[in-house]
């Protein structure tokens, strides 16, 4: 087990915020996911990160996606394809001298999209 770094707080927080969301205590997600209650507890107080099957395993227990727990998203059950052309299409519409980077855009998730549209509007508000 790898000691987390104190900057990296958001898979505890998850945890607990789910754990807490299911009306468990760190007994009951412990025992449902088959290991002791201190090592639940040491992930949920970021003490120690759990392997890579322990994280799939919490991530299918809650519900949400790996990125979700790991805070590389904030969206639980992740972005879906629709939502990524969605925002493209809003991008595209709105700001029609945006297509240069259309090619780079295919490649973000959604919440990545949205801080690009977010950008595009913060300048195009700038310009006038």
């Amino acid at each position: 087990m790898i000691a987390l770094d104190e900057k990296n707080e958001v898979f505890g927080k998850r945890l607990k915020i789910l754990r807490n969301k299911k009306k468990k205590n760190q007994e009951d997600v412990a025992k449902d996911l088959g290991i002791s209650r201190a090592r639940y507890s040491h992930y949920e107080n970021n003490h120690v990160e759990p392997d890579i099957d322990l994280i799939r395993k919490l991530a299918d227990y809650h519900n949400v996606n790996t990125d979700y727990l790991l805070g590389r998203t904030n969206k639980p059950n992740g972005s879906s394809e629709s939502d990524k052309n969605a925002i493209i299409d809003k991008i595209a519409k709105e700001f029609p001298d945006a297509d240069l980077m259309f090619g780079d855009l295919a490649s973000m998730d959604a919440e990545q999209l949205e801080e690009v549209y977010e950008f595009i509007a913060f300048k195009a508000r700038r310009k006038k």
